[in-house]
């Protein structure tokens, strides 16, 4: 134990810490995924690369980077970045979305010629009951169209994913002979999705069990991946369920991007694993990375966002303040982190910030005007303190200034 460990009994692990038994991997899905939110923009190249840079950063081990079968830019952007991260030698692989078809397969091939380095083809297809009977569909029909593209994938040594679409809804049965055919045909990993966010946490970890399972029963190195939406708000929650279930590759997008109500936040996901212990990243560029997405893409990053977002490390309340300014004051910045905060923020690269406002005591005043370089003096700290009270929300740095000058 550390000495921050020594202060917190961790009622998160009482019942025995949980250690995944095979290395966690990471898939960023942002430019496949997320770039089906209906509120986002589609980025330039040039942004696209910027972000695959800073997944690489981070130690995220591959990016889905589009879908082949949508031809024209979808599909240059594609081999571009494909070619970028070859060229610039990232420590970061590349797969790409296609429905079992093969001419969705077959550019994919061209692809990986030209590049220069391996393009993972995830392979999707319906799997729930529910889908069957919507698109008129027979699971003979879905066993053949696997075989006929996994076939040609595997002619053209394309290392594949078979992804289950609407795997949390599917009939065991369904799943045992797409999976099945799908592990013949030399499928390496097998991909449970909760696509439409259905799943609870006690159902993404029966599925992924089964799946697991299943995959033992045939070849116990082949991958299982988890990918989740968050519907009912339970990605994060979801992906923790999964891993422990037996998944070993989670699939997540920047700030939870995603159709409907977005994906799991990729970056809240890493600063769960990495609190568990399940990893070791540096996630001290993690800011950078959301605000690169949200600035592709277009969209604005919530203030109350987890760790990340503008309010998530500042505080204006009295005794909540006194509390990390007295653990600054003992010179004891992971104290500071960790008595008011159940994410420490230098494991992002951020830190603690104390403001004055309505609810704000002398020490919030005195501290801020420290901070801030202003002499302290009581006067000062009166002004500041009696403006933030009649303020309806905490001072800006200009506000503090103005009240100390007056």
């Amino acid at each position: 134990m550390n000495r921050i460990e020594d202060l917190i009994h961790d009622w998160n692990r009482a019942e025995g810490a949980f250690r995944p038994s095979r290395p966690l991997q990471f898939d960023d899905e942002t430019l496949r995924d997320g770039l089906q939110s209906p509120a986002v923009s589609d980025p330039s190249l040039e942004q696209k690369m910027e972000l695959v840079e800073r997944m690489a950063k981070l130690g995220i081990h591959t990016a889905n980077v589009g879908l082949p079968g949508a031809g024209g830019r979808p599909r240059e952007d594609i081999f571009r970045l494909a070619k970028h991260i070859a060229d610039q030698k990232l420590q970061i692989g590349v797969n790409v979305a296609c429905r079992t078809v093969v001419s969705d397969i077959e550019p994919v091939v061209e692809m990986t010629q030209q590049a220069g380095i391996p393009i993972e083809v995830c392979a999707f297809i319906g799997s729930s009951y529910i889908r069957q009977y919507a698109e008129d569909w027979t699971l003979d029909r879905m066993l053949q169209n696997t075989r006929e593209a996994l076939t040609f994938a595997q002619q053209h040594q394309l290392p594949v994913m078979y992804v289950t679409e609407d795997t949390t809804r599917a009939q065991p049965e369904t799943l045992r002979a797409l999976y099945g055919t799908a592990i013949e045909l030399g499928a390496r990993r097998l991909c449970v999705c909760d696509t439409v966010g259905h799943s609870t946490p006690q159902g993404a970890h029966a599925v992924v069990k089964f799946v697991r399972e299943l995959a033992d029963e045939h070849d116990p190195t082949l991958g299982v991946d988890w990918h989740g939406h968050r519907d009912r708000d339970l990605g994060i929650a979801n992906c923790l369920a999964a891993i422990e279930a037996g998944a070993d590759r989670i699939h997540g997008t920047a700030l939870g991007v995603g159709e409907r109500a977005g994906n799991a936040p990729m970056d809240l996901l890493l600063i769960n694993c990495k609190l568990l212990g399940w990893i070791d990243n540096d996630l001290t560029t993690l800011p950078e990375y959301v605000q690169a997405a949200a600035q592709a893409l277009e969209v604005e990053m919530p203030h109350n966002y987890p760790a990340l977002g503008t309010d998530a490390f500042e505080t204006g309340t009295g005794v909540h303040a006194a509390a990390v300014i007295k653990a600054f004051r003992k010179g004891d910045v992971e104290l500071a982190d960790s008595v008011y905060s159940g994410v420490p923020a230098h494991i992002i690269g951020r830190e603690q910030r104390i403001a004055v406002g309505p609810m704000a005591g002398k020490s919030n005043a005195a501290f801020v005007l420290e901070k801030m370089g202003i002499e302290v003096t009581d006067e000062r700290v009166e002004r500041v303190l009696a403006a933030g009270k009649s303020s309806k929300r905490l001072l800006s740095d200009d506000e503090v200034r103005k009240a100390a000058a007056d």
